[in-house]
């Protein structure tokens, strides 16, 4: 998913089109929510003018990620529509009307990966609910557990349990 700007160029009037599938299973490491991504598959056509490329992107896949409720696995699907826009020379140039943030190319080469993998991480929401209740929640864990409060009410300290003996002796 790389091009030089010569390539882009000499193709301008052919066209660049692409349909790829990559392997993003780098993304956990940048974000370690995620437990599993498909492979993504990335479709679109490269708009090359003067000065501006334009990639209007189709990018599909799946992430697995822990249920906000009990941690078990979620299929998370995506299906993006994005267009990235890439300033190929520095000029000086004024940003058209809409609301498209344009890059700059840093040296000879467009590279998409980084924005693509930029796009899959704003999709995952703050919180995501699995819809099986089949796995509930663990009840406990290292260092912790859940307790109802009743219970709680009724448990003595056991570093105060020596003292509960004390009232009973008299």
């Amino acid at each position: 998913m790389k091009w030089t700007i010569q390539q882009l160029h000499a193709q301008k009037s052919k066209g660049i089109q692409f349909n790829e599938t990559l392997d993003l299973s780098d993304l956990r490491k940048l974000d370690p929510q995620i437990r599993r991504v498909s492979p993504v598959e990335v479709s679109g056509e490269a708009h090359v003018s003067s000065d501006i490329v334009t990639f209007p992107l189709h990018i599909k896949g799946t992430l697995t990620l822990p249920c906000s409720r009990t941690l078990n696995d979620v299929e998370l699907p995506f299906d993006i529509q994005a267009k990235e826009s890439f300033r190929l020379y520095e000029t000086n140039w004024e940003q058209d009307g809409e609301d498209n943030e344009i890059h700059s190319v840093e040296g000879e080469v467009i590279d998409l990966i980084p924005y693509i993998k930029e796009l899959i991480l704003l999709e995952i929401p703050l919180q995501i609910f699995s819809e099986q209740e089949e796995g509930r929640a663990p009840k406990s864990g290292e260092d912790w557990e859940f307790v109802k409060e009743e219970d709680q009410k009724n448990r003595i300290d056991p570093r105060l349990a020596e003292l509960s003996k004390f009232f009973d002796n008299k």
